[in-house]
């Protein structure tokens, strides 16, 4: 089983052509993801067969369980593909399980460009539990705390709590308690903890669903770019500041959401038979 690994901001994924293959069991994917044992990655980016016109993309997260979308595996795919000559340089569709999008590779694969799609605020679309309404800074109590937060989702859910000053030990603190909360979010949910540095700019600490705290993400970026528009902190131009880097993000009118950033190559191999068969 052939892969290749790629980097985004120090949100690395391996890709894997499953063409012709069946999907791969959750069990499997934890060993592979695992940094120890395993090839170590934040996921797997499962290349499916084409369809309408689109490149098919699963995405597993490392506990096995599926995402709907991943703007960072996004651009790791799209790098990938254009590597392998599978596209070119100009603008190409990609379907994922929260929707078709578009990329764009920049710089000879060095930068990617997608078109994200719509960000709502809707607890339907979310979801959010309770009457349907846009989820803005609403209360909830988790950890013993009272917790100000907003929603959204850009194909998939995120929950995003504006602070004063952002840290990495609330986002291990929290996060975790608040992806898990299923009685407000009952498909559980990707939180970040946002710093807004500026009209232009905001300062983000996340926690992955399935993941776990994270160096950087993508759709993390656009919902809370997204949020801090939404409630007039920022314009809709926004430079998202993360532990592994920085993405642009960009919002038009109509709240669709474009995020531009750097893609790196780190390594090409095989998994081994033991590892596939859990010997």
């Amino acid at each position: 089983m052939q892969f290749w690994k790629y980097q985004a901001l120090g949100n690395d994924y391996l890709v894997m052509d499953g063409r012709g293959a069946a999907p791969l069991a959750p069990a499997l994917v934890r060993r592979i993801c695992d940094r120890h044992f395993g090839v170590g990655s934040d996921g797997i980016l499962w290349h499916e067969p084409e369809a309408d016109g689109a490149v098919g993309l699963r995405i597993y997260n490392p506990d096995g369980s599926e995402a709907e979308k991943s703007g960072n595996g996004l651009r790791i795919f799209a790098r990938y593909l254009f590597d392998r000559g599978l596209a070119g340089d100009a603008p190409f569709a990609v379907s994922t399980p929260g929707g078709r999008v578009s990329c764009h590779v920049l710089d000879g694969g060095l930068r990617v460009e997608v078109e994200m799609g719509r960000v709502s605020f809707s607890s339907r679309d979310i979801p959010v539990a309770g009457p349907e309404r846009e989820v803005l800074e609403e209360t909830l109590e988790v950890g013993g705390e009272s917790v100000l937060y907003s929603a959204a989702t850009v194909g998939n859910p995120h929950c995003v709590v504006l602070r004063e000053k952002v840290s990495a030990e609330e986002a291990h603190r929290l996060g975790p308690l608040l992806e898990n909360l299923t009685s407000r979010f009952p498909n559980r949910t990707n939180v970040q903890f946002v710093q807004v540095l500026g009209e232009r700019a905001i300062q983000i600490e996340i926690w992955e669903r399935g993941a776990g705290y994270t160096l950087a993400s993508g759709s993390s970026s656009c919902a809370a770019a997204a949020v801090a528009h939404r409630l007039g902190r920022v314009g809709p131009e926004i430079t998202v500041h993360m532990p592994g880097g920085e993405l642009h993000v960009a919002l038009d009118a109509r709240m669709h959401a474009r995020q531009v950033g750097p893609v790196r190559a780190v390594a090409t191999g095989a998994v081994a038979d033991e590892l596939i068969e859990g010997r």
